[in-house]
């Protein structure tokens, strides 16, 4: 078989898994509207790990103190913070009793900072809550979102719920190249919200904003089966999804906004650092992502630019190899339009962030075939040994 009818066999195969995983949006539930208290008696506890947060943390912590009843404590499990970290934590404590701030030094061998001060947290959560709420430092809980989030686990009977945020971009660079990163996501797992729940290997979580029943975690060892994951939160997600749990991920853009990242720079090597998800894959699922996220999502700009190049195609095949390009590139172009509520704003670049797919691609390649050997300032040289210092 010639080159160009082996592609097009490939990406006509990646094209149909594409739209079979996208026709699950058809069922999605809207994103979810803030609940300024829960139906009936509920306690949250809820966890933020910190390490030198002084810049991002001050959102975070006022979003909430505006948190209902429900909201029954706040604790911020803090790694010997050297900036002005727990005295923000402090001065929201004389405000707001439910507040206290608890250090999880030192970091143990074989775990990685976030999982560990997650876990360290919910051994020290009240016993007496129904759920845990792992929030991130750099998130801005809204109004309502803790009513919302918990309402939405009870009426979906779930046992562990996770949302995604509304982001906050600044430059043009962020949003050419963010989208092109954040829909590396959709198309391997599909939109969040949809009625079929995805079998435990290919669950989704977001770990910015993730409820958790109490119960559940005292039966899975906290945050142990994440305590090595990189990418943490889909790990958790998916062992406790494998256990037995309903775990459901929804759309939070109406209740917690993030700002994740200073920079186009800094979400290239940040984000890109996990989120080929290898840490929660399995080797032949990694190896599939990263063809598929090629031939669907990396090669239509390419292989249309190279077409036209060469003067309009003659023959059957290069005719179809063109057709089936433009339906992935059309559908990249639709998504736009669906995501474009995930961003508290949007700028120009936004929309020729199709142009960056090939530069997603190649970063989740990139990731796949690298370990992180560094994370918020700790060295990973020997996870085994791990013991925390270099902070």
């Amino acid at each position: 078989m010639h080159w160009t009818g082996l592609l097009l066999a490939l990406q006509a195969t990646a094209l149909l898994i594409l739209a079979a995983r996208l026709a699950g949006g058809r069922t999605r539930t809207p994103p979810l509207e803030p609940m300024m208290r829960s139906k009936g008696s509920v306690r949250v506890s809820a966890v933020v790990p910190t390490l030198n947060e002084e810049a991002r943390l001050g959102p975070c912590l006022e979003g909430l103190h505006r948190q209902g009843p429900e909201l029954v404590e706040v604790l911020v499990v803090d790694s010997r913070s050297t900036d002005g970290t727990v005295a923000l934590v402090e001065a929201m404590a004389r405000r707001d009793p439910r507040f206290r701030v608890v250090y999880d030094d030192p970091l143990p061998p074989g775990w990685i900072g976030r999982p560990w001060a997650l876990h360290f947290g919910f051994l020290r959560t009240d016993p007496a809550s129904e759920w845990v709420l792992d929030v991130d430092a750099d998130t801005e809980p809204q109004p309502g979102l803790v009513g919302a989030a918990v309402e939405a686990a009870r009426k979906g009977s779930f046992d562990a719920l996770s949302l995604s945020p509304q982001f906050r971009l600044v430059s043009l660079a962020e949003f050419w190249l963010q989208p092109a990163l954040l829909l590396t996501l959709i198309y391997r797992f599909g939109p969040s919200g949809t009625a079929k729940p995805a079998r435990p290997e290919r669950v989704m979580a977001n770990g910015q904003c993730f409820l958790m029943k109490r119960q559940l975690l005292v039966q899975a060892g906290g945050h142990t089966a994440a305590r090595r994951s990189f990418c943490d939160d889909i790990t958790q997600a998916r062992a406790l999804a494998a256990a037995g749990a309903r775990v459901g991920f929804f759309d939070g853009a109406r209740l917690i906004k993030v700002r994740m990242y200073s920079s186009a720079l800094e979400t290239w090597h940040e984000w890109g650092r996990s989120l080929d998800l290898k840490d929660a894959s399995t080797p032949l699922w990694q190896a599939f992502d990263c063809v598929f996220l090629l031939l669907a999502q990396g090669l239509p700009i390419p292989v249309l630019l190279a077409l036209a190049t060469t003067g309009p195609p003659t023959g059957f095949t290069l005719a179809a190899l063109g057709w089936v390009n433009a339906l992935l590139l059309t559908i990249r172009v639709l998504l736009l339009f669906g995501v474009r509520g995930s961003y508290e704003r949007l700028r120009w670049s936004f929309w020729l962030s199709p142009l960056a797919d090939p530069l997603a691609v190649l970063r989740i390649w990139l990731s796949a075939l690298t370990v992180p050997r560094r994370w918020r300032g700790r060295s990973y040289g020997n996870l085994e040994q791990s013991t925390g210092t270099g902070q």
